[in-house]
């Protein structure tokens, strides 16, 4: 007969077994509470795992802290090969199983440790923990008034299917298959993305550099970043492309709410990296005062971010005003915006080289117009922006492509892990053969 698990009266689930809570079934124990300094000499500095290290595609050892134990929390927090590790703060209720790795480790306040009392699956736990992260139910129980807080008392009565434990067994079994078979074919799916764009910068580099005629003579460039380029066009500095006009807000605090939520837009360096090529949208307005505080330009500006995210540049494409972190390139009447726009792209290494550090990277902005680089006349320009348009938008529908593909992955991910752990799909010993199998 199903049966219906509800928590905390907001949320039900229901599963064709009994429920139970956790404590009946699995021993769980909070971690030490972090101990910077020795207290006498029997004491051990030992690694330990904080929430940070528990993932939920596996423990994260490329960062381990160590801390002082005595010989009894030795004895009683040290980690065994399937021991669940849940986090008790953090991203609350995320969770892996332990595999070793480490000769001993042990672990913080801020993880939970989840260790069967008898004969129950601590990797059927985990997807049924990984469901309920993801349906919300763990934020339901630990509420979000103050910093959640999963802790040990709270994981104890959590609700979880008496299912019996042979088929618990079989239950996650599948799903460790199933699951490694979903991840590497989005990990496959990522690499696509990945070759896609080194794609897309080599065909942005190989035209701006060397244009569209591959039978053009060519002439050496002087330039160390690309040796030849054809033999009619010329090597210019930037400023005599563009005019250079730094960004300018010079109130302070910036902050003051007294210069927003006026008529005039205000991007910040962000809004160039998320814009693609054209910054069509703004989030911040000035308003009058503000305005005097700043500087406003004209739509067609390439703007280009030298502070943060530097050297990422995008086209503004209505007016609109922004700080001194970002400048504004303003082309001269033989230069194309967009064949500009590529230009900058391709020489964003360049522009790198000669970035300075202080407490952040930061591009100096008379240094970008002394770079040198190929340029074309104008109406070949033209021609290269418009075939560099072309490709782009079949990598963008590519790209979208391989990204629906990937939310298709994981949204199934999800539901097979939600089906079998609640007992809407059964699972037999042939279902996980055929899995292993195919993976």
């Amino acid at each position: 007969m199903a049966a219906p698990l509800t928590i905390k009266g907001q949320k039900t689930i229901t599963t064709p077994w009994q429920e139970r809570i956790l404590k009946r079934d699995f021993d769980i124990v909070l971690g030490k509470m972090l101990k910077t300094e020795q207290g006498n000499e029997i004491e051990t500095e030992e690694p330990y795992l904080r929430s940070a290290n528990v993932q939920w595609d596996g423990v994260d050892l490329s960062d381990i802290k160590t801390m002082w134990f005595s010989s009894r929390e030795k004895k009683e927090l040290l980690l065994r090969v399937g021991d669940l590790l849940v986090n008790e703060g953090g991203d609350v209720g995320r969770c892996s199983t332990w595999v070793g790795g480490l000769d001993a480790c042990y672990f913080q306040n801020s993880v939970n440790r989840v260790r069967p009392i008898q004969k129950a699956s601590t990797r059927f736990l985990y997807y049924w923990l990984y469901n309920m992260k993801h349906a919300g139910f763990i934020d339901a129980i630990v509420g979000r008034t103050t910093i959640a807080h999963l802790t040990a008392e709270k994981l104890e009565t959590i609700p979880w299917p008496d299912a019996p434990p042979l088929e618990q067994q079989r239950i996650a079994a599948y799903l460790d298959a199933s699951c490694a078979a979903i991840d590497a074919a989005v990990a496959a799916k990522r690499r696509q993305l990945e070759t896609l764009d080194v794609l897309r910068t080599s065909i942005i580099s190989r035209a701006v550099t060397q244009g569209l005629n591959r039978r053009a003579a060519l002439k050496p460039s002087g330039l160390d970043w690309v040796p030849e380029v054809p033999d009619h066009w010329q090597i210019r500095q930037i400023k005599r492309l563009c005019s250079l006009v730094r960004g300018q807000f010079t109130h302070r605090p910036r902050n003051d709410p007294a210069l927003y939520d006026g008529p005039y837009p205000f991007i910040q360096t962000g809004d160039i990296t998320a814009a693609g090529k054209y910054i069509r949208t703004h989030s911040q307005t000035l308003n009058e005062l503000g305005l005097s505080a700043s500087k406003q330009f004209p739509r067609g500006t390439l703007v280009m971010s030298i502070a943060a995210n530097i050297g990422d540049v995008a086209i503004l494409d209505f007016e609109a005003c922004f700080p001194d972190s970002m400048i504004g390139m303003i082309p001269g009447h033989k230069t194309n915006l967009d064949f500009l726009y590529y230009l900058m792209r391709s020489m964003r290494s360049i522009m790198l080289r000669s970035a300075v550090q202080s407490t952040q990277l930061n591009l100096n902005y008379v240094r970008i117009g002394t770079n040198f680089a190929p340029v074309p006349p104008l109406i070949e320009q033209a021609a290269i922006a418009e075939y560099l348009d072309a490709k782009e938008h079949e990598s963008h529908l590519i790209s979208s492509t391989i990204q629906a593909q990937i939310v298709s992955l994981t949204a199934y991910r999800k539901s097979l892990i939600h089906e079998c752990v609640t007992g809407q799909r059964r699972v037999t010993e042939a279902d996980i053969n055929r899995v292993r199998a195919n993976g």
